[in-house]
C-alpha cells in the first residue's frame, strides 16, 4: 500500500486508489463477466486477505480466478515469484506493475494488492480494496454459489459503514500508525487510538457474536485480517505491546471463532505474514530477521462463541472445500 511517514512523525496512508468500477450494468466500462478478470492478492497483505475471505465465501472461484504474489516484495512492485519461472500463468507478467503500467504508462503511485486485472487488455481495472469487496457481495450476485452469505445486506448498510469506517480508521490502520510513526509523541499518541478502539470493539463484541447483526458481515471480515496479524507481526513488529490478542479475552474467542469458519482460517498463512512484514519494512527491522514465534496450535481450541447464538452465514450455508491450488501450504496455518 501507498504511505509515507508526514514530517510532524505520524504515518498517513495514501488513498488515492484506482476507483474504476467492475458492475452488473459495465457502467465504467468493465461489465462483470465470468472468466474475464483475474484477481490479484498476496496472502500476506490483510487487505488482500479480505478479497480471497470474500471471493471464498461467496462461491466465486469459477468465475473470477486468482493469482497469488509472493510474500516480499522490491522497490517497485509486488512479483509472482511463487509461480513456476515467476510469471504469471495467466497474465502471463513477472510483476504486477505490468498490469498497471498497461492501462497508466506513467503510474506513479504505488503498486498495492488486492488488484483486479482485465485478462484480455492485462490493464489492471481497479486497486480500491474497500470497494473491491463491496462490489463482489452486490456487483457479482448472479454468479455467488448456492447458499452464499449476504456479507452486505441493504438494511444492514449503514451499520456497517459506520463500523467499517471505525475499524478501518482506528484498528486497520492504527497498528499502521504505531509501527511507521517517527516521533515518540506520534507512536504515543496512535497506541492510545489502537487500544482505545480495541477495547471499544471488544465491549461491542462480548455479547454478540458479530459486528453488526447476527451473521458475518464485511465488518467481521475486516476486523479479522488486522486480528490475524495482531500477536504474529503488529504487537512486537509495530510495538501495538499493551496486551497480545491472546490477552484480550474477548477479542481472542471472537478471532478464534471466526478462525474456525471456512473461508477465514484456511485463508490465513501466517508463514508469508511474518516474511512479509519482517523482510519488507527494513527500516523497521534492518536484520529482516522472521521470528520463530508465536505458536499457532491454540488458533484451534473451543472458543464457546456459540453461546451468544447467532448463524455464521445467515440463511445460507458455508462454502465447500477449499480449491486445489488455492489451499494454504502445509504447516503455514495453524
Amino acid at each position: 500500500m501507498g504511505s509515507y511517514v508526514a514530517t510532524a512523525g505520524e504515518f498517513t496512508r495514501d488513498t488515492d486508489y484506482i476507483t474504476t468500477r467492475i458492475t452488473a450494468d459495465g457502467r465504467d466500462g468493465y461489465p462483470v463477466e465470468p472468466g474475464r478478470y483475474r484477481l490479484i492478492v498476496a496472502r500476506a497483505c490483510p487487505w488482500a486477505n479480505r478479497a480471497i475471505i470474500v471471493r471464498r465465501l461467496l462461491g466465486l472461484e469459477d468465475v473470477l480466478s486468482i493469482g497469488f504474489c509472493g510474500p516480499t516484495h522490491d522497490q517497485r512492485s509486488w512479483t509472482f515469484d511463487l509461480d513456476p519461472g515467476g510469471v504469471d500463468p495467466v497474465l502471463q507478467i513477472p510483476r504486477l506493475q505490468d498490469a498497471y503500467f498497461a492501462r497508466f504508462p506513467d503510474y506513479p503511485k504505488g503498486i498495492t494488492v488486492p488488484a483486479i486485472v482485465d485478462v484480455p487488455t492485462g490493464q489492471v481495472v481497479t486497486n480500491d480494496f474497500a470497494q473491491l469487496t463491496l462490489d463482489l457481495s452486490t456487483e457479482w450476485t448472479a454468479y455467488h454459489r448456492a447458499g452464499a452469505p449476504a456479507l452486505y445486506p441493504e438494511a444492514l448498510r449503514p451499520e456497517i459503514d459506520a463500523v467499517a469506517r471505525r475499524i478501518y480508521t482506528e484498528i486497520n490502520n492504527g497498528v499502521y500508525r504505531c509501527g511507521f510513526a517517527g516521533s515518540q509523541a506520534a507512536y504515543d499518541a496512535a497506541y492510545d487510538r489502537l487500544f482505545t478502539a480495541l477495547d471499544w470493539v471488544s465491549g461491542l463484541l462480548a455479547n454478540q457474536r458479530y459486528l453488526v447483526g447476527d451473521t458475518i458481515t464485511e465488518a467481521d471480515v475486516r476486523l479479522f485480517t488486522t486480528l490475524a496479524r495482531f500477536d504474529p507481526v503488529y504487537h512486537g513488529h509495530f510495538k501495538c505491546n499493551r496486551s497480545k490478542l491472546t490477552e484480550m479475552p474477548v477479542l481472542w474467542a471472537y478471532a478464534r471463532d471466526l478462525f474456525q469458519t471456512p473461508g477465514f482460517g484456511d485463508t490465513t498463512d501466517f508463514v508469508q505474514i511474518k516474511q512479509h512484514y519482517y523482510i519488507v519494512h527494513a527500516d523497521i527491522n534492518p536484520t529482516r530477521i522472521v521470528p520463530g514465534g508465536p505458536d499457532l496450535a491454540n488458533w484451534l481450541t473451543p472458543h464457546g462463541r456459540e453461546a451468544l447464538g447467532g448463524r455464521p452465514f445467515g440463511d445460507g450455508c458455508a462454502p465447500g472445500p477449499t480449491r486445489a491450488g488455492e489451499t494454504v501450504p502445509a504447516g503455514h496455518g495453524a
